[in-house]
Parts: C-alpha cells; sequence; structure tokens
C-alpha cells in the first residue's frame, strides 16, 4: 500500500462517529499492518509518525487555503449530531494511541509541535487551549518522559508572542506541566535579560515643559534595573546609580500625591489592560510623575535591585563593602517610605511587597543549593519493620538510663545482701510498681524526699538536711492539716510497703537460721567472704548483661510504633 493510500485510511477515520476506543488501533492495524497487534515497532513507529506528518501538513494547507481556523476546519453539525473539526479529532485519535502505549509516547508531542510551527499566532492560541484542556493527559508518566523535552521547544517558541496574556497562559502551563524542581524552569546562573532595552530621547525636542535633564536622568535608571550584577561589580557605576537615583527620590519627596490624585487613577481597572513597559516620550514625563501606578512602578524596582544587591548565600567576593551596605541600607528606608506615603493604600501595598521578597530569599537559598527536589516519596511501613529486625533502633531502658536500669538489676541478682537499707529499697521498688503517685504523700518533701541522703549530692542533701526550728515549725504547719489525713497518708504507705518486706524476710529466713546455727573457722569465714564477693561480682556482670540487652519486655521504640502504627 502505498503512502497516498494509508493516509486516506487516516482521513476516513475522521470522519467516523463514536468513541475512539472502537476504531482507533484497528485503524492503525489496517494501515501499517504490525507485526504485534497491539504495539508498534521502532521503525513501524517511524512509518506511522511519518505518515501523520504529512496527513497534518496536508490539513493545515486545506484549511488555510478554505480561510477557516485551523482547529475548526472541517466542524460541521448534522441534523443528529455536531461533527468535531478534523485536526482535533486527529490529535484525539493519536493522543489515545500514545496513552494505551500501542504507539510511541512522543508521537503527540510532534504533532503538536509541527501544528505550531506551521500556523499563525491567532491559531496557535487555538492549539494551546487544545494543549491545556489535555495537559492532565499529556501530564502523565508515560506521556511526560517521551515529550517533555519538545513541549518545552514548543512552548518556548510561543513565548515569543508580543503578547502578555498569552504568555502568562504558556508559563502556568509550564508551571502545572513540569514539576516544581525540574531544573530546565529555573535561571540556575541568574543571567539577566540585557537585550530588554528601554530606549528614550537623548536630545531635547522643542517647546518641552519639563528638565530635560531629570528625563535622561529618570530613564537612564532602567540601564541598571536591566543588568544589576553589573553595579556591583563596577564600583564607579553604583555611584552613578546612587547620585541618579538620589535626584529621582528627591523629587517623588518634592512633589507627594494627594489622596485625591491617588483616587483618581482606576488601579484595579489599570490591570486588567496592564502593560509590561511605560511609554518614555518626554512630552508624557510631567503626566506619569502624577500618576501613582508609574511611582509605584519605579520603587519596587528598586527594592528588587537592593535585595539582589543583599542576596543570601553570595560568595564573599561578590558581597557589597561595608559602605555600599550602609548607602544600601539608607536608600532602602526612603524608598520604603515613598511607597508607604504613595495612595492609595501605601502601607498595605508596602507589606505585600516585602512580604513577597521575604518570600524570595527561600527561592534564593534553593537554587544556590542545586535546586534539591521537593518531592519525598513516602516510606513504606514493610522498610520500617525491616529497619528494626536489623537492629536499627534505640533502645528502651525500664528506668530510663542504662545506669539505673544497672542499679535495678544488679539488687535482684544479690539477695544476699541483707541490710535495712536494701529492703527499704526494694520495699520502695514495688511501691513504684503499684503507685507511683504515692510517693508524694510519703514525706514532707515530696517525691524527692524517697530517695535517701547517702545517694543525693552534697549540694542537694544540704537541702533537705534542715535546722531543727525549721522541722519543728513544718510540723506544726503539718499538724493543722489533720490528724485523720496524716493516719491514713501513713496506712497507705505501710500498706505498700509492708507486703514485699515480709516476703523478702519470709524468703531471707532460712539463711539467716543456717548463718547462727552453726559457728564458722577463720578459713571458712575467709572462704565464705570470697564466695559473697565472687557472688555479688558475678550478680554485678549479669545484671550488666541484662541492662545490655536493657529493654522492658523486650521491646523497643521501634516496634511500640510499628505495633501503634498497625
Amino acid at each position: 500500500m502505498t503512502c497516498a493510500g494509508e493516509k486516506e485510511i487516516f482521513k476516513q477515520a475522521l470522519l467516523k462517529p463514536g468513541p475512539l476506543e472502537s476504531f482507533a488501533l484497528q485503524i492503525v492495524q489496517e494501515a501499517i499492518k504490525p507485526q504485534k497487534q497491539t504495539k508498534l515497532a521502532q521503525d513501524e513507529n517511524q512509518l506511522l509518525e511519518n505518515i501523520l506528518r504529512k496527513l497534518l501538513q496536508e490539513l493545515v494547507s486545506c484549511a488555510v487555503q478554505s480561510g477557516e481556523k485551523i482547529m475548526q476546519y472541517g466542524q460541521s453539525i448534522d441534523d443528529e449530531e455536531a461533527i468535531q473539526s478534523q485536526i482535533p479529532r486527529l490529535l484525539d485519535i493519536v493522543l489515545y494511541l500514545c496513552e494505551k502505549e500501542h504507539v510511541e509516547g512522543g508521537m503527540i508531542f510532534q504533532l503538536l509541535e509541527d501544528l505550531t510551527e506551521m500556523s499563525t499566532m491567532r491559531n496557535c492560541k487555538d492549539i494551546f487551549a487544545y494543549i491545556e484542556s489535555k495537559q492532565d493527559i499529556l501530564g502523565k508518566q508515560e506521556l511526560f518522559a517521551r515529550g517533555k523535552l519538545v513541549m518545552l521547544r514548543t512552548c518556548n517558541q510561543l513565548l515569543r508572542a508580543n503578547d502578555v496574556v498569552f504568555c502568562g497562559r504558556i508559563l502556568m502551563f509550564l508551571a502545572h506541566f513540569f514539576p516544581l524542581s525540574e531544573r530546565s524552569a529555573v535561571n540556575i546562573k541568574g543571567v539577566f535579560n540585557t537585550s530588554n532595552e528601554t530606549k528614550y530621547e537623548k536630545d531635547a525636542p522643542e517647546g518641552i515643559s519639563i528638565d530635560f535633564n531629570f528625563y535622561k536622568t529618570f530613564w537612564s535608571l532602567q540601564e541598571h534595573f536591566c543588568n544589576p550584577a553589573s553595579i556591583s561589580l563596577a564600583p564607579t557605576k553604583w555611584q552613578k546609580f546612587t547620585s541618579n537615583l538620589m535626584v529621582v527620590l528627591n523629587t517623588f519627596e518634592a512633589q507627594p500625591l494627594s489622596d485625591e490624585e491617588g483616587n483618581a487613577n482606576n488601579l484595579e481597572e489599570e490591570a486588567a489592560t496592564f502593560s509590561i513597559k511605560y511609554l518614555t516620550s518626554s512630552k508624557l514625563m510631567g503626566l506619569e510623575l502624577k500618576d501613582p501606578s508609574f511611582r509605584r512602578h519605579i520603587l519596587v524596582q528598586c527594592l528588587i535591585l537592593f535585595d539582589y544587591l543583599k542576596a543570601p548565600g553570595k560568595n564573599d567576593k561578590d558581597l557589597p563593602s561595608d559602605s555600599m551596605k550602609e548607602e544600601i541600607k539608607s536608600c532602602e528606608e526612603r524608598v520604603k517610605k515613598l511607597l508607604e506615603m504613595t495612595p492609595p493604600k501605601g502601607k498595605e501595598f508596602l507589606h505585600n511587597i516585602e512580604h513577597i521578597l521575604e518570600r524570595e530569599k527561600n527561592w534564593v537559598w534553593w537554587k544556590r543549593d542545586g535546586c534539591p527536589p521537593f518531592e519525598r516519596q513516602p516510606i513504606e511501613k514493610k522498610a520500617v519493620q525491616d529497619g528494626a529486625k536489623n537492629g536499627r533502633h534505640r533502645p528502651r531502658w525500664r528506668m530510663g538510663n542504662k545506669e539505673l536500669s544497672k542499679l535495678w538489676k544488679w539488687a535482684d541478682q544479690n539477695p544476699r545482701v541483707r541490710t535495712p537499707a536494701v529492703y527499704c529499697w526494694k520495699g520502695l521498688r514495688f511501691a513504684a510498681r503499684q503507685d507511683l503517685d504515692g510517693f508524694s504523700r510519703f514525706t514532707e518533701y515530696g517525691i524527692e524526699g524517697v530517695v535517701p541522703m547517702e545517694l543525693l549530692p552534697s549540694d542537694v542533701r544540704s537541702k533537705y538536711q534542715a535546722k531543727p526550728s525549721d522541722r519543728s515549725k513544718r510540723a506544726k504547719k503539718e499538724e493543722t492539716k489533720g490528724a485523720a489525713q496524716q493516719a491514713e497518708e501513713n496506712q497507705v504507705f505501710l500498706a505498700v510497703l509492708s507486703f514485699p518486706i515480709v516476703d523478702l524476710e519470709a524468703s531471707a529466713a532460712p539463711m539467716d537460721t543456717d548463718v547462727t546455727a552453726t559457728t564458722p573457722t577463720a578459713d571458712e569465714n575467709q572462704k565464705q567472704s570470697s564466695d559473697t564477693d565472687a557472688g555479688q561480682e558475678a550478680g554485678q556482670s549479669e545484671a550488666d548483661a541484662e541492662a545490655e540487652a536493657g529493654m522492658i519486655d523486650g521491646e523497643t521504640d521501634a516496634e511500640v510504633d510499628l505495633d501503634a502504627v498497625g
């Protein structure tokens, strides 16, 4: 089959009614006759792309000859339903095939680029409207990876249009289409558009009513705003800029705007017809100076320039000198004061500008750090569990830290030490397990008074070793609380302590009987002493080993967290 015959098959398909799913793949199989029924090989994709590009060129030529808009060519309305125009129908077929991975994913992007290159700017706006309507499908990962560079090249070509609104639509599409951390959309090196030159009159015309020297001084500031980097590199340029800026600021201060002049200019209506450039005719200079939006435009440019010179993250050699910093600070204060004085709503406008410039610093830091991606992939639960199994977790000590856990374990491993202090210590441990809040009622010092004096540091111990007079005063004070309440608290304390102490004494009774029944010799005393020391050391080493494991019933923070998540 010749190429003309294959194009004819697709032409007939454009006129078919009904959903694309019912005939799109069938057309490709009929025209190409691929080796595989559902997916084309590389050479078959190239053949299909050539056929579609020729067909698209033919449709555009017919639309131009007929005088119709490209995206509306072939559109008609039958008695039953409206027939879609041929070029959008062709694009829909190709987009469906690319989305279902029947053909190569970049084919739709290549057709869109060809279509914009063959169209006028008016038709390009209609083509871009079609792109905007399909941006969710075009942005899918399987298509985006294949055609992002082609789409970026197409949009850059469209950005050359001298239409602010249309360029804004393109930039909004690119912001939605590309990820936030896409480096191709960021001016990494901070290069300025020096080709954006502001032209103004060099010679004074006849019959001018303003100071022409001020006119030239005023518009010469745009040369510095266009390329702020040149100011920081050349001190002479900075001196020239500051001298010209002082002249402009003095003029603004000498001719303040009244509230009536600010209200006379409806800024909301002006925003609807906003132009990116102001006219530079010397005859308009007097009127422009009375325009509050014009003044704000110039003053905001000054703040942006100052913010660039003070930008964070610069190298030491790029930072301004101390004298330059002082001049920047002084000029910045004057500019902000003028913005605040400029009606209408000067304070509110200045606050918004300061907020925007403050947020801009975050983007500057981000660019200086190499534009790291903002997106973070979620951590799967399985990965956390694997980390816990491999021992990558923080141990959870029973007593809060390793040393207290050692002391706790060591007391359990040394039952031979039978002193009243040990019994008291064990009783307090059992009490802590039963009612920790009850400690605050045991002593007049609260929970801190439970700790024996011998275990406290010297500076803390002196706090509780009060004089007898102080103790008597406190005793009298406590008596006022009521004898019944005190007796009840003592009963609670004794009830908590009595149970563990009795058990400990009962368990220790056989050992005490053995000791009193037999009187050992000196050699036996020495042997028994060595055995006792060895037992204590063994108990200490075992306590260390258990404290190293050191967890509450073998639990860890990671495991507890996983249980909570589960």
